[in-house]
């Protein structure tokens, strides 16, 4: 649970780090050659996935033919993270869980050693009920001791792992919407530009 703290803070850290950066270049190559240094924010990954699926459509430049295939790739970006994010979080779940039960095992164990104290000894005394009591007690507040901060934990990093896919789903939006702003903005003629000509007199390009 700490190990996974630890890690979740240190990615939430650099995804603010490098969204900053993000948003004041003004050069999507200028982010691609330093992203790698706000590892291990998960925008980094979905930052890559993005712009090598822009190079290869348009070379980075220009609107993209096929956008979907960006949303695509973004999609697969933060679920690839999401999933590296939740590694072992299913043990946190599995302990939460199954420390109760184990506690309760104890107490059912130790009624047992109670009732049996009780048989042998022939008599209903304090002295041959107490171990048996005392032990099934001992093994339910350890039970939930290993629990109780099990479940809190798990609750607050899932919390955190929703916030993250959050973060990571704006991010792609955000950088798509930039490509597409870019993209727009580089087709648009130079100001004091002669008009485009009607769509019948327009002259056709040779490539």
């Amino acid at each position: 649970m700490l190990s996974k703290w630890r890690t979740f803070r240190s990615a939430e850290k650099q995804s603010r780090r490098f969204v900053r950066a993000f948003r004041k270049s003004t050069r999507l190559s200028e982010i691609a050659a330093v992203a790698d240094q706000f590892r291990p924010s998960p925008l980094v990954a979905v930052f890559h996935e993005i712009h090598d699926e822009y190079q290869r459509q348009s070379g980075g430049r220009g609107m993209p033919p096929n956008p979907q295939a960006l949303e695509r790739a973004a999609l697969t970006a933060a679920s690839e993270s999401l999933t590296l994010m939740e590694h072992r979080m299913t043990w946190l779940a599995t302990i939460a869980q199954s420390a109760t039960f184990i506690g309760l095992f104890g107490t059912v164990m130790g009624i047992v050693d109670a009732f049996h104290g009780l048989g042998t000894a022939g008599a209903a005394t304090l002295r041959a009920v107490a171990p048996g009591i005392s032990e099934a007690l001992i093994t339910t507040a350890a039970g939930l001791a290993v629990a109780i901060p099990a479940l809190i934990g798990y609750n607050q990093l899932t919390a955190r792992l929703r916030e993250s896919a959050a973060r990571m789903d704006d991010f792609g939006r955000e950088l798509l919407n930039a490509i597409e702003n870019v993209a727009l903005l580089s087709q648009q003629p130079p100001p004091g530009a002669p008009p485009p000509l009607p769509p019948n007199d327009t002259p056709r390009r040779s490539f």
